[in-house]
């Protein structure tokens, strides 16, 4: 359901981010951060405020939904 068009933002912690993007550089312990997944779950991108993740879903014509 909404895929290719609808995705989701969720707070992660930085000991979290090599299981979703292990392409990313090491990153230090303890950290908040967000990642935008697409519907399906794809983890799409990584950044350090839910406001540039949703504006990184906008710029990709995402509509972004909550998650619970």
């Amino acid at each position: 359901m909404g895929e290719g068009h609808i995705a989701y933002v969720k707070q992660i912690r930085s000991e979290d981010v090599p299981g979703l993007f292990p392409q990313a550089p090491e990153i230090a312990p303890g950290l908040k951060l967000f990642a935008l997944h697409a519907a399906d779950g794809t983890p799409i991108m990584l950044t350090d405020s839910r406001e540039a993740a949703i504006a990184n879903a906008w710029s990709n014509e995402l509509e972004t939904v909550s998650v619970h």
